[in-house]
């Protein structure tokens, strides 16, 4: 039997960002922690980046992930809000591109679809279905559970691709 492969799940934000890991061996997925992020708001926007840099950095030190995944930006009406998500977005991807680790991306819409089988599901919904498929995660907040369905879209999507690798 192989190694567990351990998955670092990121929902990024400027004000809170969600983080989780999962194991999977096989088909079988396992919680190994979760989180919320949260930089002090009086901070300056490069010292919000910085923080998130910092914690994420931290968290793959502690966890010793071997793959990250993270949510796409979606876009939104307001271009400056748009631009300060991509900015939290990319200082999460920074941390783990940094400590080597492989970095895939996922749209909201696949995450949600491979949680809950539907694209357009809430966050309710999407938290209901991490509370079953990872009952030791207990009831995470929406962002650890966001986070959380990142990683396990990225345990099916690297599952599926190695079993179309086989055919």
């Amino acid at each position: 039997m192989t190694e567990p492969i351990r998955i670092l799940g990121l929902d990024p934000g400027l004000r809170r960002t969600g983080w989780g890991v999962v194991a999977i061996s096989g088909s079988r997925l396992t919680h190994i922690a979760h989180g919320v992020i949260a930089p002090d708001a009086a901070l300056p926007l490069a010292g919000r980046l910085l923080a998130l840099f910092e914690a994420v950095s931290a968290i793959i030190a502690l966890h010793h992930p071997h793959e990250a995944a993270v949510e796409e930006t979606f876009m939104t009406a307001n271009g400056s809000s748009t631009l300060k998500l991509g900015h939290a977005r990319a200082a999460v991807m920074i941390a783990p591109a940094h400590a080597g680790l492989p970095v895939a991306e996922y749209a909201a819409k696949v995450v949600k679809k491979a949680v809950v089988g539907t694209g357009s599901a809430d966050k309710t919904q999407v938290a209901f279905m991490i509370a079953r498929l990872l009952p030791a995660a207990g009831g995470p907040t929406a962002d650890a559970a966001d986070a959380l369905a990142v990683a396990v879209a990225h345990a099916h999507a690297r599952t599926a691709r190695r079993l179309g690798a086989a055919a």
